[in-house]
């Protein structure tokens, strides 16, 4: 082992001679720096002292008095003296004892430590590890080796220390011993208690903590709320990390009014399949006095075989009963809507051609108040798909065969189950340019049904070819423009577009998955009105609209657009959901608006206007203020004439910058332990113009103290016409103790229902040792 001596006085080195910076030898490529050091490689790294008094002999023994350091690979010890003992690689200092190892330091009296095997004891050390910011003081700490050691009469917290003399961390940990891997990141401790704001709130027989931002096993935040349906609600989850590419949150919760109920999360990921299952199960519900259970399922994979491409897509959704979606707000997404779908998905796609078997289930939860209709279930459907690549002459041709089975899941006196096929083709010939763009389409559309039931004409099938004719095109012309100071490029984009499709008797067909689309911009350029495939609208209109953008020349982004487009129908149209024939020539205009003038500013608006009235008949106004991270407000009009008028407002804001005070240096981006913390504002209100009340409200306030996060949320959410359900949260997070799941209330309740909503601690990259180099 080479043991190099370095006690020359700092002015001696100062008087040392060097070359020049003209007479300098080239420099030459540093190796990359390593995080970690190769097993390897440790036994071949020399070993430096240094200080102000070094005796003893080289490769045997070295004493250094004052100013004492050894260095090592990525260690360093330094003290005010220091032995070491070259055969045995043993060090012993006394006096200010520093250690520094991989970006993670230990501070005490007396060391006694094998430096390669990192083997010893350490006396009244503090300790603070560098990704996480976690620091304390125990008695003594062993190091059993570079990856394991246990403290002894221990403190452990992350809130960090101001210059104060009072200072006391809000959150701290005690513990007759804690067990540190850092290897595996992990922390144990026992006969442990958790203060927070120095009262005792928590005993702990054993508890163990992550010592990363990684994923770990362990309790997470409970949550504490008071429901008007449920009564006061306590919920547990516990974090199981079973895999690096497998997980499950286990919950367990206690509702004052309803009883007790248990469920759990489990999700996986493979290179070829991944999904979730969610289970809630309820054994006795005292307020329905039944059982409660809901499940939630979806995979998708796809796997390659020698004939194509097979995929399998699940999504399971079910319930126990009708008011399961009413009284659970708190459950998983698509278990809170009142329409749940079983899909089950094998699909097959090879070169050209793909292939794929569905079927369909619905659930509906229904409501006296508001019945619903479900929609037809497919059982089965059978789909062919045929899309040629790289035609001769620039053709483009597609083909589509479908076969269904439609059931209705309802008591209706003469349902229209049945079988529904159709075959629909379509070529077209696309002419692109620079400046524009000419697209002729001709499709064919041949449908044939069989019913289990006669219609109410008597016909017990049916059948409909339809051939359809479109025209798509469009110019785009370019000028250098300015607007208000600034350069722009400024594009004119007139579009044309034609459809013609001849009239058949379509009144008796049933309605197995046609509705009318919405009358929109992406809309109003399609050949038909409809949705689904049981109503081909016999159009024969003319469609004209133009949109003019003002781009960055420099990158391109869209600083304003402004657009206007209309239909022009040269007949009636006959093939209506309700049979009466529209003959207006002239359609609504639609109006579209987009301004992203700075990046923190945005404004986006669509109207329907209709000439005849002087009135809109639908407009959505809205505009975004976002200049900085955990600063949004989003606010949107929507009015729908003669159903609903709303007003919906979103924000998440410091509270401090509201009043005038500096906010700069909140969440992520502040400077630890150099303030007590940032309240900040969060919510979204919803308000019917109409009914002159709040439809929906989601109020809260966070605190982020450095080493905690606080938050309160109010919660009403409308169940249903006349009914509501209000929710109070509580929710509190030990940073770097106690980990944050994102599934979790209050915060699932925030991500949901505010938009652009940022957590106040979004996972960062772990700091290099580099960065904290002694």
């Amino acid at each position: 082992m080479a043991l190099a001596w370095c006690g020359l006085p700092q002015a001696a080195l100062a008087q040392a001679d060097a070359p020049s910076a003209w007479d300098a030898p080239p420099l030459r490529r540093s190796p990359q720096l390593q995080e970690t050091l190769p097993a390897d490689l440790r036994p071949q790294l020399p070993v430096f002292v240094s200080g102000d008094r070094i005796t003893g002999q080289p490769d045997v023994k070295a004493t250094i008095d004052g100013h004492a350091e050894l260095r090592r690979g990525d260690t360093v010890i330094r003290a005010d003296r220091l032995d070491y003992t070259v055969p045995d690689d043993l060090a012993h200092a006394q006096g200010s004892v520093h250690i520094n190892r991989a970006g993670n330091t230990y501070d005490g009296s007396v060391l006694e430590l094998r430096v390669d095997a990192f083997q010893g004891f350490f006396s009244d050390a503090r300790y603070r590890f560098l990704s996480t910011g976690a620091h304390g003081d125990s008695a003594r700490v062993d190091f059993l080796d570079r990856d394991r050691s246990v403290v002894h009469t221990a403190t452990y917290t992350t809130c960090q220390k101001d210059d104060s003399a009072s200072w006391a961390p809000d959150w701290v940990l005690r513990a007759k011993s804690i067990h540190l891997d850092t290897a595996e990141e992990v922390g144990t401790a026992d006969e442990a208690v958790l203060e927070f704001k120095g009262v005792p709130i928590l005993p702990i027989p054993h508890i163990s903590f992550p010592l990363s931002d990684k994923r770990k096993s362990g309790l997470l935040p409970p949550t504490v709320g008071l429901d008007s349906r449920n009564g006061l609600e306590y919920m547990q989850p516990y974090y199981w990390n079973i895999a690096p590419n497998r997980d499950a949150t286990l919950r367990g919760a206690i509702l004052a009014k309803r009883g007790v109920e248990v469920g759990g999360e489990f999700r996986y990921l493979e290179s070829d399949y991944r999904g979730l299952v969610d289970v809630n199960l309820m054994p006795t519900d005292s307020q329905r006095d039944r059982r409660r259970w809901g499940y939630s399922a979806q995979h998708q994979g796809q796997i390659s075989t020698p004939v194509g491409g097979v995929g399998l897509n699940l999504n399971l959704n079910r319930v126990s009963d009708d008011n399961y979606w009413r009284d659970f707000r708190r459950g998983p997404l698509p278990l809170r809507q009142r329409l749940l779908p079983s899909d089950a998905t094998l699909s097959w796609a090879a070169a050209d051609m793909s292939a794929q078997v569905r079927t369909l289930k619905w659930q509906a939860l229904q409501d006296v108040a508001s019945p619903i209709v479900p929609p037809y279930n497919l059982m089965p459907q059978l789909l062919w798909r045929y899309t040629p690549q790289d035609l001769d002459r620039g053709l483009d041709f597609s083909m589509v065969a479908d076969t269904t089975r439609f059931e209705a899941d309802r008591v209706l006196p003469n349902p229209a189950d049945g079988q529904r096929s159709f075959v629909q083709a379509q070529l077209s010939r696309p002419f692109l340019a620079p400046g524009g763009f000419v697209i002729p389409k001709l499709q064919l559309h041949a449908t044939q049904y069989q019913f289990d039931n006669p219609l109410r004409n008597g016909q017990s099938s049916a059948s409909r070819t339809l051939p359809t004719f479109s025209l798509d095109s469009g110019l785009v012309f370019e000028r250098d423009a300015r607007l208000l100071g600034r350069a722009f490029t400024q594009t004119l984009e007139p579009r044309a577009f034609y459809t013609y499709t001849p009239y058949r008797d379509q009144r008796y067909l049933p309605l197995y998955d046609t509705a009318a689309t919405d009358f929109n911009f992406g809309t109003i350029y399609t050949e038909n009105s409809y949705g689904g495939n049981d109503r081909l609208a016999d159009n024969n209109l003319l469609t004209m609209g133009v949109t003019t953008r003002f781009l960055d020349p420099n990158t391109g982004a869209e600083a304003l657009r402004l657009g206007i487009a209309q239909r022009l129908r040269f007949s009636d149209q006959n093939v209506t959901l309700d049979n009466t024939p529209i003959s207006e020539r002239l359609s609504d205009v639609l109006l579209g608006a987009g301004i992203n003038w700075t990046p923190q500013w945005g404004f986006d608006s669509t109207v329907q206007y209709n000439p005849k009235t002087g009135r809109s008949i639908r407009s959505t106004v809205g505009a975004r203020y976002s200049p900085g991270n955990f600063r949004t407000i989003n606010a949107v009009y929507r009015l729908q004439r003669g159903t609903s008028e709303q007003i919906d407002v979103g924000w998440q804001w410091p509270l401090a910058a509201l009043w005038g005070g500096q906010a700069a240096g909140s969440g992520p981006e502040r400077v630890k332990g150099q303030d007590g913390g940032r309240w900040y504002t969060v919510g979204r209100l919803n308000y019917s113009l109409r009914d002159r009340k709040l439809v929906d409200t989601v109020v809260g306030f966070e605190y982020d103290s450095c080493c905690w996060i606080g938050r309160v949320v109010l919660e009403r959410l409308q169940s249903s016409v006349t009914t509501a359900n209000t929710r109070l949260l509580f929710q509190i997070e030990f940073v770097g103790f106690s980990r944050l799941s994102l599934g979790n209330n209050p915060l699932d309740t925030l991500k949901r229902n505010v938009p652009r909503y940022q957590y106040l601690r979004d996972q960062v990259s772990t700091p290099s040792r580099f960065s904290n180099y002694d």
